[in-house]
């Protein structure tokens, strides 16, 4: 057994890998479900499934690739322009979950497909650009953000559909502590 630890270094191949599988795990949660689950918000401020997937498609389209190619550019001033977390959601609200699923699973492919023509190297990792809150960051650190973004996401959806039973366990809440996340 290979044993590994948070002190490896970022490995593209492996992040292409967790990245190509999230498409399929969303559909796997979210393309059966009736809107009460898509639309369930454990509370006011939290995004219900739905709008988690809005998001992942508004970052496929706003901003992994377009930041890419700001660090990857040769400019002198490689800023990344400011990022709204979310579209507006007028621009999704006619389209069902089966349509939001396809959208995002085909920009994926394409924003990976890109990602591996560029054939980026070891150094290419440590390419700089400005981010207007974080400051300095390197393309290593994006595109492992981009890894842990969709992982933090996942999450968040599961918690959220765990929840919507939360009550419903009665005493065997005490053994499920995702309803304590």
């Amino acid at each position: 057994m290979i044993k590994a630890d948070r002190n490896e270094k970022f490995v593209l191949e492996e992040a292409i890998s967790v990245l190509e599988a999230t498409p399929a795990a969303l559909r796997a949660l979210l393309e059966d479900l009736p809107d009460n689950w898509l639309e369930f918000q454990e509370d006011p401020e939290a995004w219900n499934p739905r709008t988690v997937l809005v998001h992942y498609i508004h970052n496929e389209l706003e901003n992994w690739m377009p930041r890419l190619h700001v660090i990857s550019s040769n400019a002198q001033d490689r800023r990344f322009a400011p990022f709204q977390q979310m579209p507006e959601l007028s621009v999704y609200e006619d389209e069902d979950i089966k349509q939001l699923l396809a959208n995002f699973a085909d920009l994926r492919q394409k924003n990976l497909s890109e990602l591996r023509k560029l054939d980026l190297r070891l150094d290419d990792l440590t390419r700089e650009a400005e981010h207007p809150v974080l400051g300095v960051v390197n393309l290593g650190q994006l595109l492992a953000t981009w890894v842990v973004h969709d992982l933090n996401h996942q999450l968040q959806i599961v918690k959220s559909m765990a929840n919507r039973y939360r009550d419903a366990v009665g005493p065997w809440r005490s053994f499920l502590p995702i309803l304590d996340l």
